[in-house]
């Protein structure tokens, strides 16, 4: 059975080039780059490499480049290394209802522990934040607003340019988690605008447990992790050099290929979405349309709950998911469709579906032959569902 990869929203799978990249650094040259002999230095060329192919990417100076051990940690340490250095200035914090809970929980914990104020700023039913709202968010007090910029479960993308040039103008730092933005959009942070700036490895074909944040030049952060004067005094630990050179090598493949997989993703992406639509009634498109994540789709199927149908779509070899992969035990229904006003019976029903490089037209055929058929089995076993519904006839709604 022919295995069918949709989920690569949650992670990929790791390049041939990129681990070739990478297994030097698990053999003979195994140094530690805080060394001064020769093995120490060859590991210190290999982490000054990847962190200039990471500014290339970025369009920054490599000194502007932290390596960290994820994209969650790159969000708390922007976060909280802000508000704790500049504590001076205020007590208020910005960000979204939909942003990943690295970021969320992030806010939560400063709001609950350091009476840090907070504002969740609502969006429309694509997922868009409204500008002139943040707008109005904004006070005296402020010290930092963090917007994603594209979501990871719905792919709306974010005017963070915009975003960013009201907070220059209010004089409030801005952050972005880029993690599943990162190798598909542009991310050029001067053009952006931001002050810090998360990506992962594993979200581009590169390693589990390798990230970056960007922080650019006279942004005032605190440190999270103490312990040593690694990455300038600003993370603490031994780098992990084969996972630095994992993401420093697939950051510039994915620069390399971004244009050509925009095209190609986008056009399996509207194939996707035009083969369910046809297929099958009672479907809802979730978040933007057009300004979108090239590779994502998010599909609610009406009457039917989507864990029957990753568990159909599963058996016939095709993953993909009901939303983040970070809160994928939990039952309750996804806190990005909530905010962008979906029910919460439609919301149950939906699923993402996250294309990647190597997915193909016939794939995308297969999976919507698949999908319609057990949606229809579904339905017909639920007592919610209208008969009209069951079958592969009719309308989207």
């Amino acid at each position: 059975m022919e295995h069918i990869y949709l989920d690569h929203n949650a992670t990929t799978p790791v390049r041939t080039e990129v681990l070739q990249a990478m297994l030097p650094f698990y053999g003979p040259e195994f140094g530690n780059p805080s060394s001064i002999h020769s093995l120490g230095r060859e590991a210190r060329r290999a982490v000054e490499g990847s962190r200039e192919k990471l500014a290339a990417a970025l369009n920054c100076d490599p000194a502007e480049v932290v390596f960290t051990g994820s994209g969650t940690e790159s969000d708390n340490q922007a976060i909280k290394g802000a508000v704790f250095a500049n504590r001076a200035k205020g007590d208020h914090i910005i960000t979204t209802k939909i942003e990943h809970h690295a970021v969320l929980h992030t806010f939560e914990y400063l709001q609950k522990y350091f009476n840090i104020r907070t504002t969740f700023l609502g969006v429309d039913r694509y997922g868009l934040v409204d500008p002139e709202e943040l707008k109005r968010s904004i006070n005296g007090q402020t010290i930092l607003v963090s917007v994603m910029q594209a979501n990871n479960e719905v792919g709306t993308i974010q005017p963070l340019a915009e975003l960013a040039g009201i907070c220059r103008e209010n004089k409030v730092l801005f952050h972005s988690d880029a993690v599943q933005a990162f190798g598909k959009l542009e991310t050029d942070v001067n053009e952006l605008g931001v002050d810090l700036l998360s990506l992962s490895a594993h979200k581009i074909y590169g390693p589990k447990g390798s990230g970056a944040l960007y922080v650019k030049k006279g942004t005032r952060l605190h440190p999270l992790i103490h312990g040593g004067g690694h990455e300038k005094n600003r993370r603490a630990g031994t780098e992990n050099v084969a996972g630095i050179a994992g993401l420093g090598a697939a950051a510039e493949l994915a620069a390399g290929e971004r244009l050509f997989q925009q095209g190609h993703l986008t056009a399996l992406r509207e194939r996707l979405w035009q083969g369910i639509e046809k297929n099958i009634p009672s479907v809802r498109r979730n978040g933007h349309p057009r300004n979108s994540l090239p590779g994502t789709l998010n599909v609610s199927f009406e009457y039917i709950e989507g864990e029957g149908i990753l568990l159909s779509l599963d058996m016939k070899g095709i993953a993909a998911s009901s939303g983040s992969a970070c809160t994928s035990g939990s039952l309750e229904p996804s806190h990005v469709l909530a905010a962008m006003g979906v029910p919460t019976e439609i919301a149950q029903g939906s699923l993402r579906f996250s294309l990647g490089r190597d997915n193909t037209e016939e794939q995308v055929d297969y999976t919507v032959k698949v999908l319609a058929q057990a949606v229809a089995r579904l339905r017909e076993m639920s007592p919610i569902a209208p008969r009209t519904s069951c079958g592969l006839e009719g309308k989207s709604s």
